[in-house]
């Protein structure tokens, strides 16, 4: 039984020295595999392409027209499939002097309570101004599928990227209310989330 414990302890403090945490269920597998792929794939792509307009722009006196459509797309891709694997990591920027300054108690979990169910509506906000953004960008601006926005000179479609920003909140907004959930159970039980 001793063994038991041990690998779950080393299980648990590798988790924590280098600050990734491993998915366990299939669904956070998935996902956290098609998140690191997408933010791979993206910064080695945005990666090429600044060297290379900057190597067409300073060396051979040129311009790599229309360049800046394709990084806006990546970038897009690569900020918000990061931010949600921030979000499964508890990694996600914060100011949680919480942790802290507050000795342990029920009133810590009170305030990890409340801000994360902040979080969690705030993120529900955004994920719905998400899913508006897109359905302009897929639907058009009159909701009939026609003129729909495109980029100037590669003509990609604007939803493209608008479909990494409302997907990107759909996730952090799914990590957020697990939180949540811990929060809350470790508020009624008394102990760490």
């Amino acid at each position: 039984m001793s063994e038991n414990v041990n690998e779950k302890e080393c299980a648990a403090m590798s988790d924590c020295a280098c600050g990734v945490k491993k998915p366990t269920n299939l669904f956070d597998r998935i996902n956290v595999n098609f998140f690191s792929i997408t933010c791979f794939v993206s910064s080695l792509f945005l990666t090429l392409m600044i060297c290379a307009a900057t190597f067409v722009r300073y060396v051979l006196k040129g311009d790599l027209y229309g360049y800046e459509e394709w990084v806006k797309l990546l970038a897009f891709w690569l900020y918000f499939m990061g931010a949600s694997i921030g979000a499964f990591n508890r990694t996600h920027v914060s100011a949680d002097i919480v942790n802290s300054y507050m000795p342990e108690g029920f009133l810590k979990r009170l305030m990890f309570f409340v801000k994360d169910l902040i979080t969690v509506g705030v993120s529900l906000l955004f994920v719905w101004y998400g899913y508006e953004f897109f359905m302009f960008g897929f639907m058009g601006p009159l909701g009939t599928r026609i003129a729909i926005p495109k980029t100037t000179i590669w003509r990609i479609s604007l939803w493209t990227s608008y479909l990494a920003v409302f997907s990107g909140l759909i996730f952090m907004a799914y990590y957020f209310t697990r939180d949540l959930v811990l929060s809350t159970v470790a508020l009624f039980k008394g102990g760490n989330k």
